[in-house]
């Protein structure tokens, strides 16, 4: 496997989602430079993808209406619902990859560790509380289901815990900065790898 291999072939994907709730367009690209387009009504959620993307080096645009006069549940779990399949698509059949990530960030006060592996089986493991709080129309506890979203559409196993902190923003944003680095590692092209890494031969 050549060390060159994202480059020789594009891993992005497009999915679009409309349903009764809302109408989602989203593009990624994993072998990106952290560019991004986002616009999903809802200003915090659009600062925690942006800062995603960035962080984990991913090109991304988000575009999404969604019934927001009723919260923002549809409009975040849906996004991750589209953001996980994008993920699923880009990385194929996964050959070459490093397959696993793990990031431990700390910012300010807030401490986070996001530990994943790229497997298959959908999982994710949440510990930790973030205060009950509503930061740019984004309700806090949307969070773990954001998580879960994107982790059972990627068919990627995924522990975060929230080590520490008392700023809600702070705790919040090093998540999707822990999550945007783990996930940077575990996408990367290892040239040692040969073919699927799994004895199993599949992921």
């Amino acid at each position: 496997m050549s060390p060159h291999h994202a480059a020789e072939e594009a891993r992005e994907a497009v999915v679009e989602r409309k349903t009764g709730e809302t109408d989602i367009y989203l593009r990624l690209r994993v072998d990106g430079t952290g560019d991004s387009v986002v616009d999903t009504g809802i200003g915090f959620f659009d600062h925690m993808l942006t800062l995603f993307a960035r962080h984990g080096f991913f090109d991304l645009e988000v575009r999404a209406s969604g019934d927001l006069h009723t919260g923002g549940h549809h409009t975040v779990e849906d996004i991750g619902i589209a953001l996980g399949a994008a993920l699923d698509q880009a990385l194929g059949d996964k050959s070459g990859i490093t397959r696993y990530g793990f990031a431990q960030l700390p910012m300010d006060e807030a401490l986070v560790a996001v530990t994943l592996d790229l497997s298959g089986r959908p999982f994710l493991g949440y510990e930790g509380k973030v205060a009950c709080a509503t930061i740019g129309g984004f309700d806090t506890g949307l969070l773990p289901e954001f998580l879960q979203a994107v982790a059972n559409n990627a068919r990627l196993t995924m522990h975060v815990a929230v080590i520490a902190g008392t700023n809600a923003h702070h705790m919040i944003e090093a998540v999707f900065k822990a999550f945007a680095r783990a996930l940077d590692q575990a996408t990367r092209s290892d040239a040692r790898v040969s073919g699927v890494p799994s004895t199993k031969g599949v992921l």
